[in-house]
């Protein structure tokens, strides 16, 4: 055999032995990669890839507040009972609210708040606008895989450590979703978008898991129509002229856009069937037959007498909504797992936040530290 065909020769077998070298690497990392994903409990399949890459994923809590929050003193106890690796805090307040030690008693506040917050006005596309501004924010750190937005006076009602494994556990978001056949707040000018088969309902208060964060954050076109069409009511004085006005205003399309946005949006992408139809965080409505009745339109605020035992006893006994509307009964569950329905609750005034923080709801806490400033 001749030197060059010699040469030749050495330099096929050199070449299929670094192919079979690049080859049998390529199906290890193939293999490590299938088994990272089965023993990764939080992979659902249809969740965000990025899921899978982070062995402690967080937690992102989304408060959303006019100003300070009343009931930091609730929350510093709930985050120093919690492992911080497991957390984050996002805060959208009025702009130019700073959040440090001459407005809230929390260190774990301090400078959490959006830079780029709006001013917010009750009913107007502006709260939606808010909301997807802290779930953008949120979003920046991959490790965060659940998101929950908070008002500024929404308590907790377990420690961390049950909180964070019940939404850890479920692969779904929550989202109370619902067809309310009888309000008259759809505007037919959304046509062209947003059809009235897929208008939806629900509760604002959300907790959602990065894949659908992703879709909430990156919509324009269904985001714009709610700017365009979805509008607050007006007036302040509801007198029987006001009460004309404003039943008329309802029936010709006006709404309120926190009650329709994410919901009408997951209806319309088809996600309904990822979510749990349900929110996380109670509330209970004043209750009037003058549907007009401008208490009905907004929550009971919870006092210290209300805050008893007994009263979060039973609030935390609840396992399921009924939706009238719908003939439906959400029966709360977790993964096919029967479950508590309900893991905040809201409005709490601070007498009622102190009474749940004394009597040992979310952990221990140095009741000698605490500078309240009633």
């Amino acid at each position: 055999m001749s030197v060059a065909r010699k040469r030749a020769h050495h330099g096929v077998r050199y070449l299929g032995l670094g192919f079979r070298v690049v080859l049998f690497l390529a199906l290890l990392a193939l293999v490590r990669m299938v088994l990272r994903i089965h023993n990764d409990p939080l992979d659902g399949g249809s969740e965000s890839s990025k899921e899978i890459t982070f062995r402690v994923p967080k937690v992102a809590f989304l408060f959303l507040a006019r100003s300070n929050l009343p009931l930091d003193f609730v929350w510093d106890a709930f985050f120093k009972n919690a492992e911080s690796e497991k957390f984050s805090i996002y805060v959208h307040s009025k702009p130019g609210f700073v959040f440090d030690a001459s407005t809230t008693k929390s260190v774990f506040f301090y400078d959490r708040q959006l830079k780029n917050s709006v001013k917010v006005i009750w009913g107007g596309s502006t709260m939606i606008e808010a909301e997807r501004l802290l779930l953008k924010s949120a979003l920046v750190d991959p490790a965060n895989q659940r998101f929950v937005l908070l008002s500024d006076s929404c308590a907790p009602l377990y420690k961390f450590t049950y909180i964070y494994n019940y939404l850890m556990a479920s692969r779904k978001s929550f989202v109370d979703i619902f067809l309310d056949k009888k309000e008259g707040r759809y505007n037919p000018k959304m046509a062209s978008i947003i059809t009235k088969q897929k208008w939806r309902k629900g509760s604002q208060w959300i907790a959602l898991v990065r894949k659908h964060a992703e879709v909430v954050v990156s919509d324009k076109t269904v985001f714009r129509v709610f700017k365009k069409y979805c509008k607050r009511l007006v007036g302040t004085e509801f007198t029987r002229m006001h009460r004309i006005k404003a039943i008329f205003q309802m029936e010709s399309g006006d709404c309120i856009p926190d009650e329709h946005y994410v919901q009408t949006l997951f209806s319309i992408k088809d996600l309904e069937n990822e979510i749990e139809k349900r929110t996380i965080t109670y509330t209970s409505w004043n209750q009037s037959e003058d549907s007009m009745d401008r208490k009905t339109w907004h929550p009971k605020t919870f006092s210290y007498a209300d805050a008893n035992s007994d009263g979060i006893k039973e609030i935390k006994s609840i396992d399921h909504v009924n939706y009238e509307m719908e003939h439906r009964t959400e029966w709360c569950k977790c993964n096919s797992s029967e479950v508590p329905c309900f893991l905040f609750a809201r409005k709490f005034s601070r007498g009622a936040g102190m009474r749940i923080l004394f009597d040992g709801v979310v952990g221990a806490f140095d009741s000698g530290s605490m500078r309240l400033g009633f």
